[in-house]
């Protein structure tokens, strides 16, 4: 099985360590295109206005100035010398990746891309993004490898893509895996903090508060709070169907005047 990697905290995060080992763990045929800078929050975000630079960085391992949707094109159509890769992996992020915020994750859109090109995608994240400890990503490297084994052995419907979340937890703690659903919070953790440089211009910096939610049964909230593996099949289509049908009364035919 040919695999391609990918991430959005950039070439020389730890998560990308990570998931080298997990995906050695699965195949001995690995690639790596990932971006030279975090790409954290790109999102599906492409370059357009600006040139891709691409900077080999070892065997099977190149990294680019683009987001991680970039890297997953030029990875499956330039880079990976002879057949496609079989699967594309995207992660491990440092810090989970649940509820609304899949939307606007680089490392959910790394897996994205690949489904849009064809190829089946994981997004794999690691909850506790600001711990630094040696063993941070120990739940991601150890239970991994055999949650992806058993996801291509069944396999799953292409239009979708799988997200992963492992809890923040000691090895020994962690002892089920559970399939969700998105999750929405009931709180809006998302801030922007206002400061000032050197020079007293104003600035501000984009962060998250760390309050949780109170999430219903089932979701990938629920399963990460109470220390359970989350593995959510996302599907792209935003389409709203109860209100496709409402509005279906409303609207149609010949276009209402001002």
């Amino acid at each position: 099985m040919r695999v391609l990697l990918t991430n959005d905290d950039g070439i020389h995060a730890p998560g990308l360590v990570a998931l080298e080992k997990i995906a050695h763990a699965i195949s001995d045929d690995v690639w790596v295109c990932a971006p030279e800078y975090e790409q954290s929050g790109a999102s599906r975000a492409l370059t357009l206005a600006d040139p891709i630079r691409v900077r080999r960085v070892g065997h099977r391992k190149f990294s680019t100035t683009g987001t991680p949707t970039d890297c997953v094109m030029l990875g499956i159509h330039e880079l990976v010398d002879g057949k496609r890769p079989d699967l594309v992996l995207s992660g491990v992020n440092r810090g989970a990746n649940l509820a609304e915020d899949v939307t606007m994750s680089g490392t959910v859109a790394g897996a994205i891309e690949a489904m849009a090109l064809g190829v089946p995608g994981v997004a794999l994240s690691q909850m506790g993004g600001y711990s630094h400890e040696d063993d941070f990503f120990e739940p991601s490297e150890v239970f991994a490898p055999g949650i992806i084994r058993r996801l291509v052995e069944v396999g799953w419907p292409g239009d979708v893509v799988i997200n992963i979340n492992f809890p923040n937890l000691p090895i020994d703690e962690i002892d089920q895996v559970e399939v969700t659903r998105q999750g929405f919070r009931d709180a809006h953790i998302r801030h922007a903090e206002k400061r000032t440089d050197l020079r007293g211009r104003e600035y501000y910096w984009m962060g998250f508060r760390h309050e949780r939610s109170k999430p219903a049964e089932g979701t990938d909230l629920r399963a990460l709070y109470e220390g359970r593996i989350s593995v959510t099949p996302l599907h792209i289509d935003l389409t709203h169907q109860p209100a496709v049908h409402d509005l279906k009364k409303v609207l149609g035919g010949v276009p209402p005047k001002a």
